[in-house]
């Protein structure tokens, strides 16, 4: 038990899936996983343990931005010996060239966060995708025949801007997309020695305004967690 995760150890497999939203993990853990078991409800986060496909895995929230993933994911990596944590979420994109459902596997985040900086003295503002995960995800996809964008996505600590102009930090580092986390899950396994990975989904584009309807997601998302999920198996 954690501060923030009450699950016993060993309830906690070696993988975990994060999406954000808690009722997401509830559905995906009902969804895809069997002899599946609630091991933590701390602060409403849930955290389900269960099987997919004779694999081992568990499938919990990470609550929205660095900070909250931050906690979360150092958490499982130090006190449940967690290896690899992959999100999964959602992201608007910055250009057209993206469509909604696209899929993204995060090559690396750039962010204006200070939070690997003042938590672990990571210098710069992009941070790589760490481990094996993100080659497996992309010859998943490549198996399962989903086109997935690699590339570096823009963490952003800010989800209301004032200014509509693409933020400085993704001109930089070329960012097609934006979401809210993958900087902050990066740092924590670079400190920590353990692998990380982001699978996004394109729910939103900025410039023409589409976005994928609530009554949508549900469905469009699956794409998404099977990929996660069936990625696991080569873990």
């Amino acid at each position: 038990m954690s501060v923030h995760i009450n699950a016993a150890k060993g309830d906690i497999s070696d993988i975990v899936l994060m999406p954000g939203d808690p009722l997401r993990a509830k559905f995906m853990a009902e969804r895809f996983l069997s002899d599946t078991k609630l091991v933590s409800t701390t602060r409403n986060i849930y955290y389900f343990t269960g099987q997919y496909k004779n694999r081992r895995v568990t499938i919990g929230a990470s609550g929205m931005g660095c900070p909250s993933i931050g906690i979360y994911s150092y958490e499982l990596y130090t006190e449940y010996d967690v290896n690899c944590i992959i999100r999964i979420g959602t992201c608007g994109a910055y250009t057209a060239e993206l469509k909604v459902f696209d899929l993204i596997n995060a090559e690396s985040a750039a962010s204006e966060s200070t939070y690997a900086k003042y938590a672990w003295g990571i210098e710069g503002t992009a941070i790589p995708h760490q481990g094996a995960a993100f080659d497996i995800i992309g010859k998943t996809a490549a198996a399962k025949n989903l086109n997935i964008r690699n590339c570096t996505v823009h963490s952003s600590d800010i989800f209301y801007r004032k200014d509509p102009n693409i933020p400085e930090i993704a001109r930089l580092h070329q960012c097609p997309a934006v979401e809210m986390e993958a900087f902050a899950l990066f740092a924590n396994a670079q400190h920590t020695g353990k692998q990380a990975a982001t699978i996004l989904t394109v729910s939103d584009v900025i410039p023409t305004r589409e976005f994928i309807s609530s009554d949508q997601r549900e469905k469009a998302l699956l794409p998404m967690m099977e990929l996660a999920l069936d990625s696991t198996l080569s873990l």
